[in-house]
């Protein structure tokens, strides 16, 4: 056997066998695997969340909104909800945290109009406040998970605060294609209209929910 091969199998040897007679450190363990798991580490070191619960115009509970802190940037939305009528709805941050049913908005009859318009910046499709769609089952329930760097915490606790709302419709986001072509609107516009641009033809907000930010 080769001369350097003998001096890197001894030295290995007396590596592992160090190693093997060290005493334990508690925690290494766990360090090792976290270091293993970029993820993980992410939530064992994040911090903070914030909950909604979402109701009705009559006050009865439609759900729950849980977010927490991912990482840096980013945040875990966790929804469930029920009592809705089956097909996709739309879901979107709003910029003020406050939820009066009896608020109504006069241009479109829509109550909760105190939330005010979407978290912002960003025009709708794009903004901040703007996240998937619920995709609500025949027995009238939905569920959705999903990570967002569009806003965090500390945004949605801001002197404002935030509210949860979900639409009576889908949302298209505003997306109108441009072979989709049709007379110029009030404004001039041959894209989406304002009230495209404005909600995605979502409808009127049917369940609200004040956002509560926890340490």
């Amino acid at each position: 056997m080769p001369r350097t091969t003998r001096f890197a199998l001894a030295a290995g040897l007396a590596l592992g066998l160090a190693a093997a007679a060290a005493p334990a450190v508690p925690g290494l363990s766990a360090g090792m695997a976290a270091a293993s798991a970029p993820q993980a580490r992410q939530w064992e070191s994040a911090s903070g969340s914030a909950t909604a619960v979402i109701k009705n115009t009559a006050g009865r509970v439609l759900g729950t909104v849980r977010v927490e802190r991912y990482d840096a940037k980013k945040s875990r939305v966790s929804v469930s909800v029920r009592g809705l009528t089956p097909g996709f709805h739309g879901f979107h941050v709003h910029a003020a945290g406050v939820c009066d049913a009896r608020s109504v908005d006069r241009a479109t009859g829509s109550a909760f109009s105190s939330a005010g318009s979407h978290l912002g910046p960003g025009e709708h499709g794009d903004g901040a406040g703007d996240m998937p769609p619920l995709l609500v089952a025949a027995d009238g329930t939905a569920s959705a998970s999903f990570v967002t760097d569009r806003f965090t915490l500390e945004q949605l606790g801001d002197a404002n605060g935030s509210a949860f709302v979900v639409h009576a419709g889908p949302d298209n986001f505003a997306h109108i294609p441009d072979r989709y072509f049709h007379r110029p609107d009030a404004t001039g516009a041959t894209g989406p209209d304002a009230t495209t641009r404005k909600t995605g033809d979502a409808g009127a907000r049917i369940g609200c929910g004040v956002v509560k930010v926890h340490a």
